[in-house]
């Protein structure tokens, strides 16, 4: 019970301190001077402007000086802007010999879309980097033809090839594979993709003509978990490259890598 008294005294003293010093800064004049330093550090704050929507129909187009030039030639003495003329779907496509009404055949995946009969250089190519047969020794720029799983842009090493032999770019090449329904870059591989990550003989292949790509397979459904195992489409997928997977698929009785990752998704059970 002692206690508060002396609480009740203290406050009593700071209340009287307080006021004894607000009196005397208001005998001095100075509580006037900290009103007016505080409203001079207070920030203004601008007025909110008011959102005015243009509207540009109204006003009129902009011309350039060279189209205010009068032509007495033209229509209204005005020179016409040029435009860029699309040809109608429906409209016949020229064929390289010049002639209308012929339609351009579709180019496969293997055909050049340059003349490279005339930015070809002898020298760019004969670049030799590997011996291997299957998926071709030299590298070439130009004339070679990119594998979807490798993606190594080479001549292949077949012997009739007169494509990559004599250069002949209206040849179709005997080292890489086409596909039958799309004709993309994703139907073209070369001997040995083929054969040890798809388990597919260059031959029997050749001799197909309804020969389809992984894709076109996958799209189709015939071949239920089979899809194409290359980095890129992998990676697309979310999943990890195979790497060199081929020894493991041999070793388990696979023939192929594709035949390994088909029986794995379809064990596990994974929607593709």
């Amino acid at each position: 019970m002692g206690r508060f008294p002396a609480k009740i005294d203290y406050e009593n003293i700071r209340n009287a301190r307080i006021s004894e010093n607000q009196a005397r800064l208001a005998s001095l004049g100075l509580q006037k001077t900290i009103s007016e330093l505080r409203s001079l550090t207070t920030p203004v704050k601008s007025p909110k402007r008011k959102y005015v929507k243009s509207d540009f129909g109204s006003v009129p187009l902009r011309r350039s000086s060279r189209l205010k030039q009068l032509n007495p030639s033209s229509p209204g003495g005005l020179i016409p802007t040029r435009r860029f003329l699309q040809l109608p779907l429906d409209s016949p496509v020229k064929s390289p010999n010049g002639k209308d009404g012929e339609e351009k055949e579709r180019r496969p995946a293997n055909a050049p879309f340059v003349d490279v009969r005339r930015c070809h250089s002898p020298d760019v190519s004969s670049e030799r980097r590997c011996m291997s047969k299957g998926r071709g020794s030299i590298y070439d720029p130009v004339f070679g033809i990119c594998c979807h799983f490798c993606r190594q842009k080479k001549l292949c090493g077949e012997e009739d090839c007169k494509r990559c032999n004599d250069l002949d770019v209206d040849q179709p090449c005997l080292g890489k594979t086409d596909c039958s329904v799309c004709h993309s870059s994703n139907g073209v591989l070369c001997r040995a993709c083929l054969k040890v990550r798809y388990g597919e003989e260059m031959e029997e292949v050749r001799n197909n003509k309804q020969w389809k790509c992984p894709h076109c397979i996958e799209e189709e459904g015939s071949k239920p978990y089979w899809i194409c195992n290359s980095s890129l489409c992998l990676k697309r997928r979310k999943m990890a490259p195979t790497g060199i997977a081929i020894f493991r698929a041999r070793e388990m009785g696979y023939d192929s890598v594709a035949h390994l990752m088909m029986d794995e998704l379809q064990r596990r059970g994974l929607k593709i």
